[in-house]
């Protein structure tokens, strides 16, 4: 059996609450797992060229407020 089927397996046989709180940790697992990658990301200039467009964009009237 894999680790992966093992959990399948765990997870199958939690009761309504651990299921909410596996849900509710693993929610937040990603979240937190996103933005490291952003933050990785953003320190690494891989959106700069993002930022630089949406700036143009911006100056160029091409945006609309919120």
């Amino acid at each position: 059996m894999t680790r992966i089927e093992k959990l399948e397996r765990d997870i199958m046989a939690l009761n309504k609450s651990e299921l909410l709180a596996l849900r509710d940790w693993f929610q937040a697992f990603l979240a937190d797992e996103w933005d490291r990658r952003i933050e990785e990301d953003a320190m690494a200039g891989k959106l700069d060229r993002l930022a630089r467009d949406a700036l143009a964009d911006h100056v160029a009237g091409r945006t609309k407020p919120l």
